[in-house]
């Protein structure tokens, strides 16, 4: 009969720490480069070791090696969406970077017929809802011909976007005004939660898309694009490669929205400066 010893073992072995080499580390950034083009510096081995150790403690598994071994087996795996999603960053909030949205509303105004938009890194549904909170705002009357493209690489991001529930306290930056107009209140078992209003959900659309996929199944050309806080993520190279797909897939005289800490200037002529971190089509490409 075994004794107790011999029973604990496996699940002992789980709890033991579970090393993180410098070859793995390295292979790590190298796989979530190739599937998402994000560059992981070497200051981020602490974050890519907690949030990959609890799936390979969910999987049974007591090193990187064999975790890598099962992705690079099957390169169409269910497994990589777990991957992606466990290193993808999503810092949000409404209404972020709150100067860019009077600059969309005027140019809302100023532009006959439909309107469209899309959110290239929707994360939660901060942002797009945030959109389209100002459209509604400022084109009241033609709300049938606004439509807001939500995007993003990581599917659980995703799921929590198109369920448009949120915690009072993410709300916390918005005005009254604001939380009273676009939000319901939950009461009872969601007390503590709102969720967005259905006209403002019927303008947003939310997809899964990597931004390095080969082709974009998107409903442009767009009036305005917001890529905020996304290319600091990305080589040089590869911010080239999607800033130039970018220009087709605005109208003339469309916006590029930027972050705060991003600069396209001087990695792409296809654009001019217009304001603070918003970017206009140069005449070339019009």
């Amino acid at each position: 009969m075994p004794n107790q010893a011999e029973n604990a073992a496996p699940w002992s072995n789980l709890a033991l720490p579970v090393p993180l080499s410098d070859a793995h580390f390295q292979r790590i950034c190298q796989l979530i480069y190739q599937r998402a083009g994000l560059v992981l510096a070497s200051h981020k081995r602490e974050m890519v070791y907690n949030r990959l150790v609890r799936r390979l403690r969910t999987l049974g598994m007591s090193d990187f090696g064999t975790y890598l071994a099962r992705l690079e087996a099957d390169a169409n795996g269910e497994e990589w969406e777990v991957f992606i999603n466990a290193l993808t960053t999503n810092l949000t909030a409404f209404f972020r970077e709150l100067h860019h949205f009077p600059i969309l509303a005027r140019h809302a105004k100023e532009r006959p017929g439909a309107y469209s938009v899309w959110s290239t890194a929707a994360s939660t549904g901060e942002e797009p809802y945030s959109i389209a909170m100002t459209l509604l705002e400022t084109l009241p009357g033609s709300l049938s011909q606004v439509q807001v493209i939500g995007s993003d690489i990581n599917t659980q991001v995703l799921e929590k976007a198109r369920a448009g529930v949120y915690r009072h306290e993410e709300l916390r930056g918005l005005s009254t005004a604001h939380r009273q107009r676009f939000f319901l209140r939950g009461t009872g078992p969601h007390d503590g939660l709102a969720r967005v209003r259905p006209e403002v959900s019927a303008l947003v659309r939310f997809q899964y898309l990597n931004l390095l996929a080969s082709d974009w199944a998107l409903p442009g050309p767009f009036d305005a694009i917001f890529c905020r806080n996304v290319m600091i993520y990305f080589d040089k190279v590869t911010q080239e490669r999607i800033l130039r797909r970018f220009a087709p897939l605005l109208k003339p005289g469309g916006l590029l929205f930027a972050g705060h800490s991003e600069n396209f200037s001087q990695i792409s002529d296809d654009f001019k400066l217009r304001g603070q971190t918003v970017y206009q089509l140069t005449k070339e490409r019009r």
